[in-house]
């Protein structure tokens, strides 16, 4: 496998990703980034989130409607989406690891792992009805 050559572009969106716990979207990592490399294009972006969510730097968020979240905490952890703003917050849960004992019963192959979303309507979202 070939060596990746350093970028300080990508270091710097994985910076920004570790210093947010607000799931922002690609758009908001461009313009953030943007101030310290004005001349990075979105395709930039995209490419190096995209490579580092396949390296297994950060997470992907995919959220339906909205557009695809980033979270550099890669611990495995739950997350709630909210149908109305579409905003990603990280839930503290225990491990629901014993889902994958009880989605084995009946099933012939080996479960390693799972992924869950919850969904609903956040508390902000909630205070304004």
């Amino acid at each position: 496998m070939q060596t990746l050559k350093y970028s300080r572009q990508r270091e710097a969106i994985k910076e920004f990703l570790m210093s947010r716990n607000d799931h922002p979207t690609a758009d908001t990592v461009y313009t953030n980034i943007r101030q310290e490399f004005p001349n990075i294009s979105l395709g930039t972006v995209y490419r190096n989130l995209s490579l580092l969510a396949d390296l297994g730097e950060i997470l992907k968020i995919s959220t339906g409607d909205g557009g695809d979240r980033f979270d550099a905490n890669t611990k495995h952890h739950y997350h709630f989406i909210c149908n109305e703003c579409n905003s990603v917050i990280d839930l503290d849960l225990k491990s629901l690891d014993h889902i994958n004992e009880l989605a084995s019963v009946n099933f012939g192959g080996n479960i390693i792992g799972h992924t869950t979303h919850f969904y609903g309507t956040c508390e902000n979202c909630t205070k304004k009805h």
